[in-house]
């Protein structure tokens, strides 16, 4: 295995403002072989999720940053090579923190066995993944939905909010998307079953928020921060919740977070607002995933992903999300299963 030769990205600069191809640098390194406790991993896809701009930071967060000179991290699917480590054999198709390279040499904790016979294999880095556990638990556990009550998703048509609205439709909740375009707004709506769509890009927001949430909002899950977070603030009801997951808006800000101007809706609605991380969850995945998986084979939730080949394309290809141009779960296709 030593001879096998890993080409990794790796991150070079912290990137000011939008994240560019020069804050990173493609770099090929020998692959070491696997010492007790790891296993070698082909990667296969990896996962490209908007928390990797926060990873970029040099600040505190809910993991380290990425160090400079290290290699990009990032949840990826691969397939074992060789294992050190008991439980894991060549041939085991695996989930983990894999980073954006070729193989992924790393303790065995770290990853996560998966049937490649349920699901297409990048479902395990959507709806059966990272994103799915975000939508479950985010949802359920922080808005608490009830039968008729209106819940308004932003990033509806990502990975996380497209799941987010149908899961709300399972629970008998009214739900209302946010999204960029007129056919993310079709899909929504006719593909999804959303009750209704709002395209950010061309619509007047307050005012379509007004006509789609009558009766107000009772909750908001948050992918994107900014003034969309601010509108949906103006429409809250009476103990809304609001399930903050994310702010895509701001990552790429050169003048700092914009904080909501509206914050005192919490005050005036006694409402609640809480930010969450899915790692937190990882005891309870299991739960996530039979709940997850039970629903797709219902036809109850729909599944999207945006698939990109080619290792060398990861700086243009992450660049998708914060452009709003990827539809559904973006993937990097690495290699052939």
């Amino acid at each position: 295995m030593a001879a096998l030769q890993n080409r990794q990205w790796r991150l070079k600069a912290r990137p000011v403002g939008m994240v560019k191809r020069a804050d990173f640098e493609f770099t090929t390194a020998p692959v070491p072989e696997a010492k007790p406790g790891e296993v070698l991993v082909r990667v296969l896809y990896v996962s490209l999720d908007p928390a990797m701009r926060g990873w970029m930071n040099d600040g505190k967060s809910y993991l380290p940053p990425v160090g400079l000179g290290e290699v990009m991290r990032a949840i990826g699917l691969g397939r074992v090579l060789a294992s050190n480590a008991p439980g894991f054999k060549p041939g085991d198709t695996v989930v983990g923190m894999t980073g954006v390279q070729e193989y992924a040499n790393a303790d065995a904790k770290f990853y996560m066995q998966v049937d490649p016979r349920l699901a297409p294999l990048p479902r395990y880095l959507g709806a059966l993944g990272m994103p799915g556990m975000t939508a479950y638990f985010g949802f359920l556990d922080i808005c608490q939905p009830k039968a008729g009550e209106t819940v308004v998703v932003s990033g509806a048509a990502g990975a996380v909010g497209a799941l987010v609205g149908q899961i709300a439709k399972v629970k008998g909740c009214r739900a209302v998307g946010i999204a960029g375009g007129p056919v993310k707004c079709a899909y929504l709506v006719q593909e999804l079953g959303f009750d209704a769509a709002i395209d950010y890009k061309s619509e007047n927001l307050p005012a379509s928020l007004k006509q789609h949430c009558p009766d107000g909002v009772d909750m908001y899950f948050d992918n994107v921060g900014g003034d969309i977070l601010d509108a949906v603030l103006a429409r809250l009801n009476r103990k809304a919740r609001i399930a903050l997951c994310g702010a895509i808006s701001q990552y790429n800000s050169a003048g700092g977070i914009a904080g909501p101007k509206n914050y005192l809706s919490l005050l005036i609605n006694r409402a609640r607002m809480e930010g969450f991380v899915v790692l937190d969850y990882i005891p309870r995945y299991a739960e996530g995933m039979q709940a997850l998986a039970g629903w797709l084979a219902e036809g109850k939730l729909k599944a999207r992903e945006d698939v990109v080949a080619g290792l060398e394309t990861f700086p243009e290809t992450l660049l998708k999300l914060f452009r709003g141009e990827n539809f559904g779960k973006l993937v990097l296709h690495i290699a052939e299963a």
